[in-house]
């Protein structure tokens, strides 16, 4: 059998270092909001702009049919989404003073 040789070009590995990048960038302010259990430092309106956007960059890798743009933004989409989750959960918390 035959090994399937996949030859990557430089906009090809680019393309795959920015979704890392992009993909792990959200991983932070998560770990972060779940330890301290406050979300009062992120912008609830930046959150929602944001998934919106990666909702838009999902639709349109559907309609132009390219798999990695798909599968890189629903990834950042789940994360910026839980981000916002945890931001909405957590918003009764931030009007607290510490300790409380």
């Amino acid at each position: 059998m035959r090994a399937l040789a996949v030859a990557l070009t430089a906009p090809d590995l680019i393309g795959a270092a920015a979704a890392l990048c992009s993909m792990t960038s959200f991983a932070p302010q998560i770990v972060k909001i779940w330890r301290e259990k406050d979300a009062a430092a992120v912008s609830l309106k930046m959150y929602l702009i944001t998934v919106a956007g990666f909702g838009l960059w999902v639709a349109y890798g559907v309609m132009i049919g390219r798999w990695p743009l798909i599968a890189a933004n629903l990834v950042c989409l789940g994360m910026a989404a839980l981000v916002l989750a945890l931001r909405i959960r957590y918003a009764h918390r931030s009007n607290r003073p510490r300790g409380a």
